[in-house]
């Protein structure tokens, strides 16, 4: 296992912080960093709040996405949805905008004997895990839901598993940062991370050097991209291409108020009256045209499910990059070259797992710890040096 290196500030000042990535992981940790009194700017190749946060669907489900084998990243997910209320309410206090976070609750429904058969394998895996999910019975769906089909047969019920509007949120994470007193540089492509005896020392735009004390990498899908580091440090991230579309719900009346998984896809009800439809999974590279398979496979899902879409006009449509680690799990912590914090691979967990990394990224930087947390999910549990072949649990970090 590679030692973690310190992060320790070198003087009682704040250290400056240069983040690569404005989307909500990399804006989160500015502000927290900002809110404490560092210098921080953050560079990002396009608008800040685009790419995987603007595409995304704002889900909070730590419990009814909780699969099989996916035990190990159940105390991170869980531990970020208990801060999300908390963590919405200072946002929105420091940014004076809502980020319209939701507690309907989510189901996951059952249109077919054997759907309802797989569902309630999935309800007693995630019951004995202790996960606060309910099973309901197909009158009681349609009794919380009246336009799905009446062919709904049960469903898996989460009163925790709630949404926020991405889109709001990135907008307000935008705001509290400036206010802050960070600096936001967007439309700017970071050529490499400085690196000098082994340590960041900023990064380069172009052939210009921006020094900084620390580094924090959070770019997404395009983090495995940014030159200037030993492979070591290099984070195996890839894009996962995801289409989702949304159609315009009449003003009048909602379709929906729970956020609902079908067999097929999601529906994802805004209080604007929008619907999102999502979203496919594909290994695509960086290939962003819509196709109309992925198209119409969101689309045939959502009808399945919710008849009453016919009628609705489509508002839009769009395909993003998830950060998809080797193990779909995120990429967190201290890494081979020192003073470079990495917070990406967070893959469909993007928007959940946003305050806690937030919270732990801004941990380490400040004061050297690693959160108890983050460190399963370091960087070294992919290299050779790991003595076990399960995730490297990390050391704390030295002074």
């Amino acid at each position: 296992m590679i030692d973690a290196p310190s992060l320790r500030p070198q003087s009682v000042s704040r250290p400056s912080v240069a983040v690569i990535g404005a989307g909500t992981i990399g804006l989160s940790i500015a502000w927290r960093l900002a809110a404490a009194g560092c210098r921080v700017e953050v560079f990002d190749r396009g608008p800040a709040g685009r790419g995987a946060t603007h595409a995304a669907g704002g889900m909070l489900a730590a419990c009814v996405e909780t699969e099989p084998g996916e035990q190990p990243l159940l105390p991170l997910t869980r531990a970020s949805q208990a801060l999300w209320p908390s963590f919405a309410a200072e946002l929105e206090e420091a940014s004076g905008l809502s980020v319209d976070l939701r507690g309907e609750g989510t189901m996951v429904i059952a249109t077919t004997i054997d759907d309802l058969a797989k569902l309630r394998v999935l309800h007693r895996f995630q019951s004995g895990l202790g996960l606060p999910v309910e099973w309901l019975e197909g009158a009681e769906v349609r009794r919380r839901e009246p336009y799905l089909q009446p062919g709904v047969s049960g469903a898996l019920y989460c009163r925790e598993d709630h949404q926020v509007d991405n889109r709001k949120l990135a907008a307000a994470l935008q705001r509290a940062v400036l206010a802050a007193g960070a600096i936001v540089h967007e439309s700017v492509e970071v050529s490499a991370v400085a690196v000098e005896k082994g340590r960041a020392v900023g990064l380069r735009i172009g052939d210009r050097l921006v020094a900084a004390d620390r580094v924090v990498l959070a770019a997404g899908a395009w983090s495995g991209r940014i030159e200037g580091l030993p492979p070591a440090a290099r984070p195996p991230v890839r894009p996962v291409k995801g289409q989702m579309l949304c159609l315009r719900m009449d003003p009048r009346f909602a379709l929906l108020s729970h956020v609902v998984w079908t067999p097929g896809t999601y529906l994802i009800p805004r209080l604007d009256g929008r619907l999102l439809i999502g979203a496919t999974t594909e290994e695509r590279g960086f290939d962003d045209r819509l196709t109309a398979g992925g198209q119409y496979a969101l689309l045939e899902g959502a009808y399945r499910a919710l008849p009453g879409i016919a009628e609705l006009p489509i508002e839009e449509s769009w395909a993003g990059f998830r950060p998809g680690s080797r193990d779909d799990a995120p990429i967190l912590g201290a890494c081979a070259v020192d003073g470079l914090v990495l917070a990406t691979g967070h893959h469909r967990n993007g928007i959940l797992l946003t305050p806690v990394t937030a919270d732990a990224v801004a941990r380490l930087v400040l004061t050297g710890e690693t959160d108890p947390l983050i460190r399963p999910f370091a960087i070294d549990r992919f290299t050779a040096e790991r003595s076990t072949g399960e995730h490297a649990q990390g050391t704390e970090l030295p002074a």
